[in-house]
């Protein structure tokens, strides 16, 4: 008999589907790999549970909130796999892609660098680094807004990591191996047999080129911190000092650089993309830009932003929220069955690959009525109660979920902020938002216009 644990209402009466339009020898592959986010939202009209094809196996699409919620509360049943094997190219056996007794040492070690008491001071200095980068903008002129977004935000997570932060230079390296590393996880994941990881192709080189120089340049970072011993209140002193309460036992120099690495993805290409999918809308809705500059004006008052302010950022926050609902960074992802085991009221085979979707989550007009309309007032009052519990997933859930969530949220409202209280942004004549599927959800190039408020 399979295992049912915690059984996601065994009452009712799931819907059980097939994606249509499968491939001979392929299945669904062409359609994730050439159209993937359209591909994903129109899944959840075929069933709550859909199955689908990657290549010649099968695999099922968990489509109904309850049944994602049931798959991440369940980790020892629903088992990490696939993409995350991919990314311990990039990430090691960090935080985000470690499992079972591995993954409860490191959470517990690494959890109290998140306390509220340490990301106010991590960001304490993230509307001053904006302030300097903006104060290099001119009125009138054109600006790839993704491009500057990346530029800034590793010069955020290099300093929320490092203290002092890291030259210019090493900034700029660093942040083009992340982007070279990002563009080849996902085709590596949705290829048949990973054929692209063996084939010496010039874009395999830049990909190992680019995460051996990544993790060369943090490796050196602890190197170097590890002498003094000191306690630069930073998040890598952090994961130095942290030792497991009951054993003592602290992180070794491997297990740390995985952990920064990591940091720096999430610190720097998700709060990115993010960001410029927030200015994108602000700007193409200017009755949701005037109420953020009229927000922003009454909390600051002309003063630079700071951690305190930002509960006097409510509509804001709520234009970042609908942002991620309708861009979410961790778009798709999946696990692995470790035993044969109930799901939707079908019976899964152990090894089964389950994949899950917060972009058609989002999307998905059962669940948010009318997906495709940006609309911040989703977010305030009885709508927001209404939205069904598990139906927002930026940042997964469980004890997977992303520790970083509320970091990423700071940062992303300090900078918001700071950037409304002194710019608008406009698109650009002739731009269009061209959402990327990656490791996660890019923008890809995105002109705006600068105008000083």
């Amino acid at each position: 008999m399979p295992a049912t644990p915690a059984s996601p209402s065994v009452e009712r009466s799931w819907r059980i589907g097939a994606a249509p339009g499968a491939v001979p020898l392929l299945g669904h592959v062409p359609a994730l790999w050439r159209r993937p986010l359209e591909f994903l939202a129109s899944l959840p009209a075929h069933g709550d549970l859909v199955e689908v094809r990657l290549g010649p196996t099968r695999a099922y699409l968990a489509a109904h909130p309850e049944l994602v919620r049931h798959i991440l509360l369940n980790p020892r049943v629903f088992d990490k796999g696939g993409v995350f094997d991919k990314a311990r190219q990039l990430l090691g056996n960090s935080l985000s892609v470690s499992r079972g007794e591995e993954h409860r040492f490191q959470r517990r070690l690494i959890q109290p660098a998140f306390h509220t008491t340490k990301i106010a001071a991590y960001t304490t200095a993230v509307a001053a680094d904006t302030r300097t980068v903006t104060d290099g903008w001119r009125a009138g002129e054109v600006r790839d807004i993704s491009d500057a977004m990346h530029a800034l935000l590793m010069r955020v997570a290099a300093r929320t990591l490092f203290s002092s932060g890291l030259d210019e230079d090493t900034v700029e390296q660093a942040r083009q191996c992340l982007r070279t590393v990002s563009q080849g996880i996902y085709r590596r994941t949705v290829a048949p047999l990973g054929v692209l990881e063996k084939l010496p192709t010039p874009g395999k080189r830049a990909y190992d080129h680019a995460n051996a120089r990544l993790r060369q340049i943090v490796a050196e970072m602890i190197a170097l911190r590890r002498r003094p011993e000191a306690d630069h209140g930073d998040l890598l002193s952090t994961l130095l000092r942290a030792e497991h309460p009951e054993t003592g036992q602290k992180l070794d120099d491997a297990q740390i650089l995985d952990q920064v690495v990591t940091f720096l993805v999430a610190g720097s290409e998700t709060t990115a993309s993010t960001l410029a999918f927030v200015f994108h809308l602000m700007g193409t809705f200017p009755e949701v830009e005037q109420r953020v500059h009229a927000e922003v004006d009454a909390a600051l008052a002309g003063r630079t932003p700071a951690y305190d302010d930002l509960p006097r950022l409510s509509y804001t926050r709520n234009v970042i929220t609908e942002a991620l609902r309708l861009y979410p960074p961790s778009w798709m992802a999946m696990r692995v069955a470790a035993e044969d085991v109930e799901l939707g009221g079908r019976t899964i085979p152990a090894r089964t690959m389950i994949l899950y979707s917060a972009y058609a989550l989002h999307h998905n007009p059962e669940l948010f009525p009318d997906p495709e309309t940006f609309d911040p007032g989703r977010w305030e009052g009885e709508r927001a109660a209404r939205v069904p519990r598990g139906a927002l997933l930026p940042f997964g859930a469980g004890s997977h979920k992303c520790i970083g969530d509320v970091l990423a949220l700071t940062e992303t409202a300090l900078i918001v902020a700071t950037v409304a209280a002194r710019w608008r942004l406009r698109p650009a004549p002739g731009s269009r938002l061209r959402p990327e599927p990656k490791a996660t959800l890019e923008v890809g190039p995105l002109p705006m216009v600068l105008e000083r408020r």
